[in-house]
This record gives structure tokens, C-alpha cells and sequence, in this order.
């Protein structure tokens, strides 16, 4: 008996060193897709940098030995032995004060912060730009938080007034609880300044108003509640003849270029009851977007008798047709955790994609990877994609105490 309880004491755990390598090479390439070997131990929808231009990519497959990697910008210029190094993380969003009034792009690349860096109009491959600025200061407002109270993810401990229109409410991450041994006084702080302290079984762990969060995993909720509101859009032939749900999912079906769409985006950021405006521009023609990016500051409404931009209450995600297809598909991803980020706060989110269609380009990088394909060449899995996508919207109780 006592040999068989030591034979399993030496058994390997978890956690040992299982000869894990964070570097591998390039094996293949194809298009948007390549393939890399010797990243032992790597996980799904792991990211990567590779060649020397740093190109980020994430693994979405795994084939003998062989990990498949969808890259998110051009891979031209790579070849053979290139190396790729694993960042240990999955694709995620910065979360703060900063968000709003801010353009992305589908990584979550500033682009007024990309174009001050490398000068050029132009997206340069492999750049790497905060998507938060870090020396901004925000006055810090402290909610009824004190030394010695216990919290739990979601619990507003402060706020800042990010704009006009909003306040950004702070919250402990959701992956946090315990008892507050710190909070810092009312006052201006960066985003990475420690704002608050807890502890829990021994353990301490620090919080600031930044928060990252994985995009493809759906943020945590209290409970869903059944849709009974209607979402007043603030044009008469949507609200009568197809009226929408407050938390629920609503889907037009245009033609290519119909001019109408702009039209029906703008005005329910204008005059929809949501305090919130999310939206990804995903694949749409690059003029489209340049002249969005242009106008959309320029755009008013009215709110309690006093004119703002709607840009205020706003933030774009975009991808044009001419970057990767992999970028497009991370635009959605990383708009709707923006916006339930926004939604844990307790607030309405409208969160607007431009267009879904572009989805439908998956079965390019279907093709080069290789996986089951359904009708029209589809990947077998783009049915469950879009099935998690419009289940992350909802009407739903959030964690915590959410102050809206």
C-alpha cells in the first residue's frame, strides 16, 4: 500500500514543469492563416507575435503537433522559420475612463494615438498603441465605500465624469471579493494609479480604474430577466411597424450600398433612449468609414435643453474591407465587451454591428484551415458564432450594485 501512495506522490501534476516553450517558428502560410510548430503547451485562442514585424495572430486550431494560427493583419513578407512567440493571454479589451469618444480599430488600436506615432495615414503592421491613455488624469469621485467593508465583483466604489453625458461609474472587477484595506481619497489619478485594496483569505490584490477583460468570453450577470420594454429608437416607422426590445436583438437585411443605412445608424445614436452608443464597423469600404470618422463628431442632438456631439456617448470600432478577414471578425468581438462593460454599470447599450454579413467571408479562412464546411462553403461553426453573439445581448440583472 505505502508503495502504490508513493508511486502516485510522484506522479506529474498540473502545474509542473511539463516542458512548455514559448517560442516556435513558422511552418506554412497561407493568406490570413499560417502554421507554427514547437508551441508546446500553447492554448486555444492563444496570441502571438510573429516575424520580426511582431504581426499579432491568435491560435484557432490545433493539428498534430502543428498550431494554426488566424493572423490579424497582412502577412506579407513572412516565410519560413520566422519566429512566434506566445503572449500567454487571449485576444482582451482595456476597460476605463477613455472609452468614450475614442475610434478603434478591431484590436482595439487608437487611431487618433496610431496616427500622432507613425505619422502616416495609414495602419503600419504590428504597431503597438495603448488603447487607454495612461497619463490622463481623472477626478476621482469616492462612493460609499469605506475602509473594512466587504465587496464583491461589480460594486461601484467610485466614479469620474468621463463626458457631458456620462458617468463612468468604477467597479471592482468581477473576479474580485473580500474586504477593502484601502481606497484612495477624492482626487485626479491615471487610470493606473491603485484606487483600491482587498483583501480576501490572505490574499491582496490591488485595483485601478483599468481593467482588461477577454472578448470572447461573455462578462458575468446576476440573473436574466424576462424583455417587457420596448427601446424607443426615435424614428417613427422603426417604433410603429418594427418596434425593438430593450435587450433584445434587431436585424435589417439591405442591399449592398443601400443609402438608407447610415441613416438608421446615426439617428438611433441620436435620439434612442440609450444613454450608450457601441458600434463595429466590420468590412464596410474604407471611404465609408473615413467619412464616418470625419462626420460622426460633427452630429448633435439635443439632451435637457443643451446641445452635444453624439460622439460623446459614442464609441467605433472599424475594420474596412481591405484589412484581414480575422481583424473583421475581432471588431464584433471586441465592440460588444466594450459594451458589457458599459451595461455592468447599469446602463442601456445600444450596440450597433455594420454589417453581420461580413461573417459570411469566414468561409476564405475556412477554406485555408481546413475545418468541416457547411452550406456555401460556411464553417460548421459559424451557426454557434453568431448563436453566442446575440446571446450576449439581454435584459439582465447585474452583479453588484450598479448605481444607474
Amino acid at each position: 500500500m505505502s508503495d502504490r501512495l508513493f508511486a502516485a506522490k510522484s506522479l506529474p501534476r498540473f502545474g509542473d514543469d511539463d516542458g512548455e516553450h514559448d517560442e516556435g517558428s513558422v511552418h506554412s502560410i497561407s493568406g490570413p492563416i499560417i502554421t507554427a510548430e514547437g508551441l508546446v503547451g500553447a492554448a486555444l485562442f492563444e496570441l502571438v507575435k510573429i516575424g520580426p514585424k511582431e504581426l499579432l495572430g491568435e491560435i484557432v486550431q490545433w493539428k498534430e503537433g502543428i498550431s494554426i494560427i488566424q493572423v490579424f493583419e497582412e502577412t506579407g513578407g513572412l516565410k519560413g522559420g520566422d519566429r512566434v512567440i506566445r503572449l500567454r493571454k487571449p485576444l482582451s479589451v482595456e476597460l476605463g475612463p477613455g472609452l468614450l469618444t475614442s475610434f478603434f480599430d478591431g484590436l482595439q488600436r487608437p487611431f487618433r494615438d496610431i496616427k500622432e506615432v507613425s505619422g502616416s495615414n495609414y495602419l503600419p503592421r504590428g504597431i503597438s498603441v495603448p488603447a487607454l491613455d495612461r497619463e490622463k488624469q481623472w477626478l476621482f469621485d469616492r462612493q460609499k465605500v469605506m475602509v473594512g467593508d466587504v465587496v464583491t465583483g461589480g460594486d461601484i466604489y467610485g466614479k469620474v465624469q468621463e463626458t457631458n453625458l456620462v458617468t463612468h461609474w468604477l467597479m471592482v472587477p468581477p473576479n474580485i471579493k473580500g474586504t477593502v484595506t484601502f481606497i484612495a481619497p477624492d482626487g485626479n489619478y491615471t487610470i493606473t494609479d491603485v484606487m483600491l485594496e482587498v483583501e480576501f483569505q490572505g490574499n491582496k490584490k490591488k485595483v485601478t480604474m483599468l481593467q482588461e477583460w477577454p472578448v470572447r468570453k461573455p462578462r458575468p450577470i446576476g440573473d436574466r430577466l424576462p424583455i417587457s420594454d420596448v427601446m424607443i429608437t426615435g424614428m417613427r416607422v422603426l417604433d410603429v411597424l418594427f418596434p425593438c426590445a430593450i435587450g433584445g436583438t434587431t436585424v435589417f437585411s439591405t442591399n449592398a450600398g443601400f443609402f438608407a443605412k447610415p441613416v438608421i445608424t446615426g439617428n438611433i445614436a441620436k435620439y434612442s433612449q440609450c444613454p450608450v452608443y457601441i458600434q463595429a464597423s466590420c468590412g464596410e469600404r474604407g471611404n465609408e468609414v473615413a467619412e464616418q470618422l470625419m462626420e460622426f463628431p460633427e452630429l448633435r442632438f439635443m439632451h435637457n435643453g443643451v446641445q452635444h456631439s453624439i460622439i460623446e456617448k459614442s464609441v467605433v470600432v472599424s475594420n474596412t474591407s481591405d484589412m484581414p478577414l480575422a481583424a473583421r471578425e475581432a471588431s464584433i468581438y471586441t465592440g460588444v465587451a466594450i459594451a458589457e462593460y458599459f451595461r455592468d454599470m447599469g446602463y442601456n447599450v445600444s450596440f450597433v454591428v455594420d454589417s453581420l454579413s461580413r461573417w459570411a467571408e469566414l468561409r476564405e479562412i475556412s477554406r485555408r484551415s481546413e475545418p468541416q464546411s457547411a452550406q456555401v462553403g460556411q464553417p460548421a461553426y459559424l451557426l454557434s458564432r453568431l448563436q453566442d453573439l446575440f446571446g450576449r445581448a439581454g435584459n439582465v440583472t447585474c452583479l453588484g450594485n450598479p448605481m444607474v
